[in-house]
């Protein structure tokens, strides 16, 4: 996925709005300011999973299967889980079974089902990427107090409301 950074200047925003009353200001530099934010977040954790071989549909299902423990989950309960399409899961997967991470085993009480798994090797990656990955969270938000964390938390539920719009016909 490929987020370009805003090239729009409140002088832009001020003069489209000229144009079309329905834009709201406010709004529209609330939006490209949370985007660009996006944007720098997206490229921060690419760096970040980067160093471990991974990207973030990678850490997204292994974190799947870590949490699901010895059984495991099968590829449409991963795609469920991250909102993908099975298509995606199985793209994921090959590169996943390529580097040693994940297995693919037979499901024991359907075994028309296939059961994923964590191997050794992920386990171990694991171990040693999640210490620095939750200091590095921890420190992506460091800048803001345990309130302002809470008050974004909130904030982005109710942006999370507005997508309809954009869903929408």
């Amino acid at each position: 996925m490929v987020i370009l950074r805003s090239f729009v200047d409140k002088q832009t925003i001020q003069d489209f709005a000229k144009s079309y009353p329905e834009l709201d200001l406010a709004s529209v530099e609330t939006c490209l300011a949370f985007l660009n934010t996006t944007a720098d977040v997206y490229q921060a954790l690419d760096s970040h999973f980067a160093r471990y071989g991974l990207s973030r549909g990678k850490f997204t299902l292994l974190m799947q299967l870590y949490l699901a423990g010895d059984q495991g989950l099968t590829p449409s309960e991963c795609a469920e889980r991250a909102g993908v399409t099975r298509a995606t899961i199985t793209g994921l997967l090959d590169g996943l079974e390529r580097d040693g991470l994940v297995r693919r085993e037979p499901d024991f009480s359907d075994r028309r089902m296939l059961r994923l798994q964590l191997t050794d090797k992920a386990h171990n990656l694991l171990s040693q990427m999640l210490p620095d990955h939750f200091c590095r969270t921890t420190h992506l938000m460091a800048h803001l107090t345990d309130a302002e964390k809470k008050t974004l938390v909130e904030l982005l539920n109710k942006l999370r409301a507005g997508t309809p719009a954009m869903l929408e016909p």
